[in-house]
């Protein structure tokens, strides 16, 4: 919530707005250095977890791809992986710790990233942040588990396309990079009805609405599966995509179970 001249009510760390102070644009970039300063001290903390216990964290992401060559005839992908220079080794143990660095301080970062925007809302919506940072969480990790369990469907596609004589020999740090990616893109993908349903309870748009552009939905929601899958195959597309309406329609109906007694949507 804004005052009339433009300026922020100031908070306090538990989100109570004084209405004597204000909070000028110096003020509100510096408390926006101090969110991102959190997050990223919560994301240096999970990435040395990860980093601690690399070799088993590189096991459970390698694990699609050795099961996918274990199932198939020995010539049509090598379970080893390989590091091509000297320094592959060492920035994909970094890559991988930042990956999961930025998964395992997900809650702090979605939590600060609420209380930088809490001060523009009303006591009423305000009451929404710990539902909505629990969801958007569940959501992401749901997402990530079917980027995890989908791999393999994944490469089997794109190994098959490469040609019976080509052989397939990978680098620990392009694959790495894949499933980070299907990971981050599907657990984002997830999170569209979290977005959805707080345009609803805002009353930036009603449920009436998002349901008549159904299709202008379902083309953006292909476009987005389309531009945010790492690999670019329609496996994966699909697998992204199809959760990704089931979850729009969701999101409308828990909407208009929030907003059904607003004048403007009876």
């Amino acid at each position: 919530m804004t005052t009339t001249d433009g300026e922020r009510p100031m908070t306090t760390d538990d989100g109570d707005a004084s209405g004597a102070d204000t909070m000028t644009l110096t003020e509100h970039l510096a408390e926006l250095r101090v969110r991102i300063i959190r997050s990223a001290l919560a994301v240096a903390i999970g990435m040395v977890l990860i980093i601690a216990f690399y070799n088993q964290v590189l096991e459970f992401l390698v694990q699609p791809y050795v099961d996918l060559c274990t199932r198939k005839p020995a010539d049509f992908c090598d379970p080893d992986l390989f590091v091509f220079s000297p320094t592959e080794g060492l920035s994909t143990r970094v890559r991988v710790g930042l990956y999961g660095g930025i998964v395992a301080a997900l809650p702090v970062i979605l939590w600060q990233v609420w209380r930088f925007i809490v001060p523009a809302l009303n006591q009423k919506e305000k009451k929404w942040a710990v539902p909505i940072v629990s969801v958007s969480v569940l959501l992401f990790l749901a997402g990530g588990a079917l980027a995890y369990f989908t791999i393999g469907q994944a490469l089997e596609f794109l190994i098959s396309w490469a040609g019976a004589e080509v052989g397939q020999v990978f680098s620990v740090q392009s694959y790495v990079s894949l499933i980070g990616l299907m990971i981050f893109a599907f657990g984002l993908g997830f999170m569209l009805p979290v977005f959805v349903f707080g345009l609803q309870a805002l009353g930036v748009v009603t449920p009436r609405r998002l349901l008549k552009s159904w299709r202008i939905a379902l083309v953006a929601i292909a476009v987005i599966s389309a531009v945010i899958t790492p690999s670019g195959d329609p496996v994966t597309m699909g697998m992204l995509g199809l959760p990704m309406v089931a979850l729009y329609f969701l999101a409308i109906l828990l909407g208009w179970l929030v907003v059904r007694r607003r004048p403007a949507d009876t």
